[in-house]
């Protein structure tokens, strides 16, 4: 618990200690209800106002405070590439994304406000990802897979491929998540790559859907 207030104080994260014996079958099972416990979106009734402000501060006033310290390195012939990181939760309507969808839909109006502002010196794009591989996504645990499985059911290119994708995620996603899988982080990270580069000179303002079809973007 030290170490948690450590972390706390000095990174300005969220952290909770869970007491677990990993030689016990039923350890893992306590790490994750205790993450979900501690680090999932809330409904409506029961979003703390300490957790809005974290969670904006995290998501929304971070993204301007990065992107003020760098303007004064920005070059002066548009050649600058800004991209933020959005989700499809800003316009998906999840259950208890009261927070998350709200900050992603403010950082999609500041990447089209941005776009307008730095006109002369940099595209501004923002990235819509829907669920991507990694710590956060396999922690939600079965609970938010269930409530994402009739919209992966519906992302065309979700469903898995034994043979091609990563066994280890095709088993998961056949027995827990209705044969569909999540992104794969280099596969977000390549759309974001596309619109760091010169030929990217005439997209501005925009979200790019880089969801399999999770959403459509219009």
């Amino acid at each position: 618990m030290v170490l948690c207030a450590e972390l706390v104080a000095q990174h300005g994260v969220k952290a909770h200690g869970v007491k677990a014996d990993l030689q016990l079958e039923e350890a893992g099972a306590a790490i994750i209800k205790a993450a979900q416990q501690h680090f999932s979106d809330y409904p409506l009734g029961q979003v703390p106002v300490s957790e809005f402000h974290r969670i904006y501060a995290v998501n929304v006033l971070a993204p301007i405070l990065v992107t003020q310290a760098a303007l004064p390195y920005l070059p002066r012939d548009r050649s600058g590439r800004i991209i933020n990181i959005s989700s499809v939760a800003s316009s998906m309507s999840f259950a208890t994304h009261t927070l998350y969808g709200g900050t992603k839909a403010a950082l999609e109006a500041m990447t089209r406000t941005w776009a307008r502002e730095l006109a002369e010196r940099a595209t501004v794009n923002a990235v819509n990802p829907g669920p991507v591989e990694g710590d956060m996504y396999f922690a939600a645990g079965e609970k938010f897979w269930k409530q994402m499985e009739p919209f992966q059911l519906n992302c065309p290119l979700s469903a898995v491929r034994e043979g091609v994708d990563d066994p280890s995620l095709v088993k998961l996603a056949v027995e827990k998540m209705g044969g569909r899988r999540p992104a794969y982080w280099k596969e977000i990270a390549a759309v974001v790559g596309m619109l760091c580069v010169s030929d990217s000179a005439w997209t501005t303002g925009s979200v790019i859907s880089c969801n399999g079809g999770f959403k459509f973007q219009t």
